[in-house]
């Protein structure tokens, strides 16, 4: 059966226990799936048969996946079934890594100067791609309903935890904050550089940009929940799934589509390039200050720092590289960071004291008022730490380790079975009051 398939089977089976010795062997449904054949009742049926042993096996029908899928998961990442079967390196991935870490040493070789440079392209060049998609995605048939979709809210998401965490987690992502980039780029102002004015400009602007992007985005996704004929909630992704399986088949409906996957792939690769920048400079800064002997040989430094990063994420372009960065994205930074940051608003307000860091910032922008301070100063002592603590509490491990668009659980407590395409079982036993239903889902 062709494996690009997705094939949805309605199967109708009598058995008087349900998965037990005599309806159900280990062994033998690990040899029929490995043939692509579906096992149930000891006897392993492939997709020719159609009705035999009081099984129904009805094709109700067929539908492809989309070809950004395919070709990001099977040809870009040649994706394992697991993160346990690692696989080989994929050169094609190991090569683009390689470029982009040549273009972070260019850059950064030279110091905070020429990376300076770069930064003023690398930060305002996707302000302007963002535009001309947001103008392109609203005048799409199908727009309004991805930005509805968008701007209604669902209050009853409020109430849980996940969304919470989701939030601070995405805070610490798009600002930065606890990472060390801030601080090592700060310290290049001039001493009396009004940093107060500073970030308050780049947390308004910061929220401005998520808001306007979001509505690049879901103008599109709503463009292709019309294409498909589909509700937007089912087009909707998050991740590397949005990126490189969704907006991709939306650029690949529109006209003259090599040029909007331009702007937007080469946007992509300067916002990966400006966050790898600041994340370099200040491992850089933070051993040249270490170590004032080496800022003769910073060039030296940087090459060794990009050689070790390339070397880091090697076991990302293999096979199971996806696992890895979605085990990474979600277990690794997501918690890290708030740790740190607690440990960083613990250590300045109650270590090094929060009044004596007020005295500090004063001296450089300017003495302000009682009020000021005690806010900042119970901000810091205080609702901050306690309010990053309850979020890493709330914050629970999830088990999607596999991209998004590919894997899902299922309950049949049966783990042969695989994940790609979905069936449908249901069983009827001797009791016609007793019947249950299971979905669950298995490669093809």
């Amino acid at each position: 059966m062709n494996k690009n398939k997705v094939v949805n089977h309605n199967i109708s089976i009598n058995c008087k226990i349900l998965l037990s010795q005599a309806c159900y062997s280990h062994n033998d449904a690990q040899d029929c799936l490995s043939k692509n054949g579906t096992y149930f009742n000891r006897t392993c049926f492939d997709g020719n048969y159609s009705l035999a042993h009081n099984l129904s096996f009805l094709v109700r029908n067929m539908t492809k996946k989309p070809p950004a899928e395919e070709y990001f998961g099977h040809y870009v990442l040649g994706e394992s079934s697991g993160i346990e079967e690692t696989g080989g390196i994929r050169w094609s991935l190991a090569l683009c890594l390689v470029l982009a870490w040549v273009i972070v040493f260019l850059c950064l070789s030279k110091g905070v100067q020429s990376s300076g440079k770069v930064v003023y392209f690398t930060a305002l060049f996707p302000y302007v791609v963002l535009v001309i998609l947001f103008f392109r995605g609203v005048t799409l048939p199908g727009a309004k309903e991805g930005i509805l979709f968008y701007v209604t809210p669902d209050w009853s998401r409020l109430a849980t935890a996940q969304v919470w965490g989701d939030a601070a987690v995405q805070i610490f992502f798009a600002l930065s904050p606890a990472w060390g980039g801030l601080i090592t780029l700060s310290s290049y102002n001039k001493f009396h550089n009004n940093c107060y004015k500073d970030s308050l400009i780049v947390s308004i602007s910061n929220v401005l940009t998520s808001i306007f992007a979001g509505f690049v985005i879901f103008s599109v996704i709503g463009y292709l929940a019309h294409e498909l004929n589909v509700k937007v909630d089912r087009v909707v992704d998050e991740g590397a799934g949005l990126a490189f399986i969704v907006y991709p088949e939306v650029v690949a409906r529109l006209p003259v589509a090599p040029l909007w996957a331009f702007l937007f792939f080469f946007m992509l690769l300067t916002l990966g390039l400006d966050s790898q920048f600041a994340l370099l400079e200040t491992v850089t800064t933070a051993i040249l200050d270490r170590f004032p002997a080496l800022r003769e040989k910073k060039t030296w430094v940087v090459f060794f720092l990009s050689v070790l990063g390339y070397s880091g994420g090697i076991i990302f372009t293999t096979n199971a590289g996806v696992y890895w960065l979605t085990l990474f994205d979600k277990y690794a930074a997501n918690f890290s960071v708030l740790i740190i940051a607690i440990c960083e608003c613990l250590l300045i307000s109650w270590n090094y004291g929060a009044e004596k860091f007020l005295r500090d910032i004063e001296k450089m922008i300017g003495t302000k008022s009682y009020a000021w301070s005690l806010f900042w100063t119970a901000m810091w002592k205080v609702l901050t730490p306690a309010t990053l603590v309850k979020l890493s509490l709330l914050m629970q491990p999830t088990d999607e380790w596999g991209p998004p668009p590919k894997l899902a659980t299922f309950k049949t407590g049966d783990p042969a079975e695989d994940a790609s395409s979905e069936y449908i079982r249901k069983n009827s036993f001797d009791n016609p009051s007793f019947n249950v239903t299971y979905t669950f889902e298995t490669a093809i």
